[in-house]
């Protein structure tokens, strides 16, 4: 295993050429990931305040299920994920720090 790999031992599944449990489970979480990137969308031009709290009410569960569905997937070790190199997080780090000079309201709050 690729030590910058972070990842739970695989649940197996059997080699068929149906869709199995994880072919499911990834296709669910491909779906949630859609349709929370819509409704994000949808919530960025929404001009009715009413529709804008129901879609938020919907957005927040979808964006719920997502989460719940890359945990199991997580878990069974069907989902793995790639430990960041320290010194590039440094990296990017200051490079988003110098950033904040430029902010306007770093003038005028003393």
């Amino acid at each position: 295993m690729n030590q910058n790999q972070i990842q739970n031992p695989e649940t197996q599944i059997p080699k068929t050429p149906q869709m199995n449990d994880r072919d499911f489970l990834n296709d669910m979480l491909t779906t949630e990931k859609y349709m929370a990137s819509s409704y994000g969308i949808f919530l960025n031009e929404a001009s009715n305040q009413q529709l804008y709290q129901d879609m938020m009410n919907i957005f927040t569960e979808t964006q719920n299920c997502q989460r719940e569905l890359f945990n199991l997937m997580f878990k069974k070790g069907w989902y793995k994920l790639e430990a960041a190199d320290p010194q590039k997080l440094q990296q990017s780090y200051q490079q988003f720090q110098g950033y904040t000079n430029q902010f306007p309201y770093q003038n005028t709050v003393q």
